[in-house]
């Protein structure tokens, strides 16, 4: 009988401490956040939270108010809705809120990439030498000159007349984007002379829409692969695409090419002074083309869909592009060379600003995440003391706190390219309750892990859809076609992609 009562007291404690794990055992305690575990232990609300982040949380904040914590996969995240709190979370210590643990976790998971401490340093010594200031009019010209490669190397190729040509307005412009930016940031194929130029010229065109091509596919995992649920042919699949990338973005491989940026050079020389072996560098560099390639693409397309649907827009944004060029003592013109849009001309495009960033607005949705370092006392806007528990995580989604709050942004769903304009054309600010906010939208995060690389990024895009106004004319294939869903997967993951692709004609203006 003692035997017996020693293995139910046994499997008590086992049930008990799984119990525990599972987080069948959290009460809210005093001054916490409203605790909402979900139904299912340990998972949570993770599922609800996959499916639909943005619907998910509109729920719960409708349930519980401006925050509240939630169960998600074994962690407990509170989620913190008014944007007049935020700058408490973005400006706390990473001693109390920690944003590298989650991320660590992250690109360990996609990347393949263990990171050192000193990374985050690494990265943002190198996109304030390289990616602002005079460093981003070296990268935005390196940008344009491949463009001019990939976008426009065939003009004054004989072609009688002005033919239309079609695609898919989404593989066009994160194709064209993607493989731009690739070769201005991990550089291009030697060349020897004239003739060897054009080669190389043809060669990177080639080589970039072979990476295009196995990008997209691991593109298209990503989201599942984040969140680890990918089934067993697509993670084999993954870890193909991987290794693949471990060995084409190698460090050896790098640098046989010519004209590597030096955002790309000098991260990968920090690191192997910190120590870290090449194998893991060549991951690093996998892990700086996502980074980089994987969010302007997709924000040229909802940017270029936006003026089509939008004909006041497009024709504002246009007589704004061919204002600019003819400024700057350029003109296009049959079989000429192309024109170059520099830095200098990107300064002075107000009405292309706004129309970049009310389509970041609409379709930028990060997920910003501290992991709460020891407990801590949050104080919200309204006054109130909410305490948070060590060991949990916080979040701030904007998207739904922010960009779509009508008090903010009267009309939310609908894209207005002067929205972000004052009558004199300067900048507009925003309110909430009154009160003028700091943050009006969100799309490159905040604080100390806001994106090192979004002024590039910006000019990226604005580069593109400027070279797209200047040379060619442009509508849906469909005009009553309505503008695609979001693909509601990919939440938290920055730009959001369309659940499809839509139909576009082009031809050139002259």
């Amino acid at each position: 009988m003692a035997i017996w009562i020693a293995v139910l007291c046994t499997l008590l404690t086992v049930v008990l401490g799984s119990l525990h794990f599972l987080g069948a055992f959290r009460r809210r305690r005093p001054k916490e956040p409203p605790l909402d575990k979900g139904y299912i232990p340990w998972l949570g609300y993770a599922l609800d939270f996959r499916n639909n982040s943005s619907e998910f949380l509109q729920k719960m904040q409708r349930k519980h108010g401006d925050i509240f914590t939630v169960l998600i996969g074994g962690y407990y995240f509170t989620f913190v809705m008014d944007p007049l709190s935020f700058g408490a979370i973005v400006k706390e210590s990473r001693s109390k809120l920690d944003f590298e643990k989650f991320a660590s976790e992250l690109v360990r998971r996609v990347f393949g990439y263990h990171p050192v401490s000193t990374d985050h340093k690494i990265i943002q010594l190198a996109s304030t030498k390289y990616l602002m200031g005079d460093g981003l009019v070296v990268m935005t010209q390196a940008m344009m000159e491949n463009l001019q490669n990939v976008l426009l190397h065939s003009l004054g190729a004989g072609v009688e007349g002005r033919p239309w040509s079609q695609d898919g307005l989404f593989h066009y412009s994160y194709n064209i984007v993607f493989r731009a930016g690739y070769l201005a940031l991990y550089g291009n194929e030697p060349t020897n002379g004239t003739a060897s130029k054009k080669k190389a010229q043809e060669h990177d065109r080639t080589h970039s829409e072979e990476v295009f091509h196995e990008f997209r596919k691991y593109d298209r995992l990503f989201p599942r692969l984040a969140y680890a649920v990918l089934p067993p042919k697509d993670k084999m699949e993954a870890e193909r695409l991987k290794k693949l990338f471990w060995n084409m973005l190698s460090v050896k491989k790098t640098y046989t090419k010519d004209n590597i940026s030096g955002w790309i050079s000098s991260q990968e020389r920090d690191l192997e002074e910190n120590g870290v072996p090449e194998y893991m560098r060549d991951r690093f560099m996998f892990l700086l083309l996502w980074a980089s390639q994987g969010n302007t693409g997709p924000a040229s397309f909802w940017l270029l869909l936006y003026l089509m649907k939008h004909p006041e827009a497009m024709k504002a944004v246009r007589e704004e592009v061919d204002q600019v060029l003819k400024e700057s003592g350029q003109a296009v013109k049959p079989c000429s060379t192309p024109v170059n849009v520099t830095r200098d001309m990107l300064t002075k495009t107000p009405v292309l600003d706004s129309a970049v960033e009310e389509m970041l607005r609409l379709a930028a949705g990060p997920i910003l995440i501290r992991a709460v370092v020891e407990d801590m006392n949050l104080k919200m806007a309204n006054g109130e003391d909410y305490i948070l528990r060590g060991g949990d995580r916080v979040a701030l989604f904007p998207y739904v706190a922010v960009q779509m709050d009508p008090e903010i942004h009267p009309e939310p769903l609908t894209f207005k390219y002067n929205r972000f304009l004052n009558p004199d054309g300067t900048k507009k600010d925003f309110y909430k309750n009154g009160k003028k906010l700091k943050y009006s939208t969100m799309p490159w995060g905040a604080g100390t892990s806001i994106c090192p690389g979004r002024f590039f990024a910006v000019n990226e895009i604005k580069l593109f859809v400027f070279l797209m106004l200047l040379y060619y004319d442009m509508e849906l294939v469909n005009g009553e076609e309505e503008i695609p869903p979001i693909d509601n997967s990919r939440w938290g993951f920055g730009m959001m992609q369309p659940t499809h692709d839509i139909q576009f004609r082009y031809r050139l203006r002259f």
